[in-house]
């Protein structure tokens, strides 16, 4: 059972990293002109699906970056909402069984 719950800690941890090393690459290529504004707002919804909502929301407000977008401002607290069900009902199922 430990197990389980450290596999699903550093899922947790691995997918927030990604999710915020996404964004601030983003918005790198974007202010060295590689990227335009909108490029890969797919990657970032995939990732935010994937369990890394929080992470890009709050990397967001602390770039001061795509704060303008509709889309991710709306999309976001939605996905971090259903990611912190989601994990809480991993972690209770992991202690159910336990």
């Amino acid at each position: 059972m430990i197990l389980l719950v450290i596999l699903l800690s550093v899922y947790i941890l691995a997918v927030n990293f990604y999710a915020f090393r996404l964004l601030k690459t983003q918005r790198d290529g974007f202010e060295s002109g590689e990227k335009r504004a909108g490029e890969g707002d797919g990657k970032l919804l995939l990732a935010a699906a994937l369990g890394g909502a929080i992470a890009i929301y709050a990397t967001m407000f602390a770039l001061r970056y795509r704060l303008e977008s509709c889309i991710l401002m709306l999309a976001l607290p939605l996905l971090a909402v259903i990611n912190v069900y989601c994990f809480y009902l991993g972690f209770r199922g992991i202690f159910l069984i336990w």
